[in-house]
């Protein structure tokens, strides 16, 4: 069933998105006069063609990695002398320009739009409540203590802990203080803490903001009576059965479900004894452990879990907007993630962030799927962000995406001629290098986390 929702929540993800940034140039090639050829979602052979009033194809494609907007061209084949006021070639620059942005800028209103959505129909936040402080830590040197509920980080409010990693991925590879605004345990009392960043995270492959701070969510007590095992992991082959009570692992005993996990993520593909409690008798099992994760992030599994638990009311807040703070939401929501996506890019170029956290095919398939399976609300979520991510590497400065197209064109608004065609082709030639070495390094690291 996964892999179904794999295979639709890919397929719909792309579809949408490749179909969207599309329509951004034909709806503005339209609006100055240019002859659209093709608008084609997807390449290779076409699935699906038809041809409206004005002549242009539309085509659904079998490989849907894409799309493309054809539009008429001189510079791509001789063009009738009665149509070459509709040549893309012969409109002013500020019109080029305008075309070429349409697309990224389409993928911005389609997250807006998503935004707002998921602002009115609201959501169900887990208060940012500190459940606990590692000693030593840097939380801990700046005073922060369990109980205590994150109101804001660097003056942004913080409703839920989605907020919290947020604002902190932020400021991932940064030196420098790190405010933030807490609310006292059982009381109205606020009080400021400062954090001291010091390279903070930077090149790590796997960035855990929460835990290197030193902070433990807040999280209701779970007995570790196992629930879930996965059949082809280590509990099972080492006998554990659905009903065992989790008492040790190796010298560490074990009281609450939060235990079994911080000893795992110290155990990486290591033999242990379990202790568990079956029908009142107590059993020890010799374990394999496997491993998840790579570079800090990695970690034992034993592949078992407890299940659902039930959550406080007074732990959980209720976020929903009406449809004129929604909009200012969507746009809020939307301009932050846009700049948080563009300063993520440069703190990779500048070495501050690990060039492993970039995705490609395999993680956006794997996400889309768990995302479709998770509601329509996390869809809309994880389109939000795929989106907003496809309009900012289109605006990137090279050569064969939009924003290389963007910048020669406003050299030769600059100029008032445009740049050589050897210049251009040179351009070209770097830009589609650096592409292909991009996607590979994205594969590769799809690769490794698999």
């Amino acid at each position: 069933m996964s892999a179904l929702y794999m295979i639709f929540g890919t397929l719909i993800a792309l579809g949408v998105l490749v179909t969207i940034h599309e329509f951004g140039h034909f709806w503005v090639a339209r609006r100055c006069g240019v002859k659209v050829l093709r608008f084609s979602v997807g390449f290779g052979s076409p699935l699906l063609r038809w041809h409206d009033r004005q002549g242009t194809e539309f085509v659904v494609a079998a490989i849907p990695l894409g799309g493309y907007v054809k539009m008429l061209d001189e510079r791509e084949g001789d063009v009738p002398a009665d149509q070459l006021e509709q040549s893309f070639n012969r409109k002013p620059v500020q019109q080029r320009i305008a075309i070429v942005a349409a697309g990224p800028i389409a993928n911005f209103l389609l997250a807006i739009l998503f935004f707002w959505l998921l602002a009115m129909l609201g959501s169900q936040q887990i208060k940012p409540v500190i459940g606990s402080v590692q000693p030593d830590s840097l939380a801990a040197a700046a005073g922060l203590l369990p109980g205590q509920e994150i109101l804001a980080v660097d003056g942004e409010p913080t409703q839920g802990w989605g907020a919290v990693n947020l604002q902190l991925v932020r400021r991932l590879g940064e030196s420098g203080t790190l405010e933030l605004l807490l609310q006292e345990p059982g009381s109205t009392a606020q009080s400021t803490r400062q954090v001291i960043l010091r390279d903070w995270q930077k090149g790590a492959d796997e960035p855990d903001p929460l835990r290197s701070l030193g902070i433990q969510p807040w999280r209701p007590s779970i007995v570790p009576i196992l629930k879930e095992i996965d059949p082809d992991g280590p509990a099972h082959a080492a006998g554990v059965r659905l009903g065992d009570r989790l008492l040790a692992i190796g010298e560490q005993r074990i009281d609450d479900w939060q235990q079994v996990l911080d000893v795992l993520r110290e155990l990486p593909a290591k033999q242990v004894t379990l202790v568990v409690e079956r029908a009142g008798e107590r059993l020890e099992l010799s374990a394999s452990l496997g491993v998840r994760g790579e570079g800090d992030s990695r970690g034992g599994y034993l592949g078992v879990g407890v299940g659902s638990v039930e959550w406080p009311a007074e732990m959980l807040r209720e976020v929903r907007y009406g449809p004129l703070d929604g909009a200012v939401e969507g746009l809020r929501r939307t301009w932050h993630m846009t700049l948080l996506t563009f300063d993520s890019v440069r703190k990779m170029l500048v070495g501050e962030l690990s060039v492993k956290n970039l995705s490609g095919p395999i993680t956006i398939a794997k996400v889309a799927g768990a995302s479709a399976q998770s509601g329509v609300g996390d869809f809309l979520y994880f389109l939000s962000l795929l989106s907003i991510s496809l309009g900012v590497l289109n605006l990137l400065p090279i050569p064969v995406l939009d924003g290389g197209h963007l910048l020669f064109y406003l050299v030769e608004w600059v100029r008032g001629r445009p740049l050589s065609e050897r210049v251009q082709g040179w351009g070209m030639q770097i830009g589609i290098s650096l592409v292909l070495g991009v996607m590979l390094l994205a594969l590769i690291n799809d690769l490794g986390r698999l």
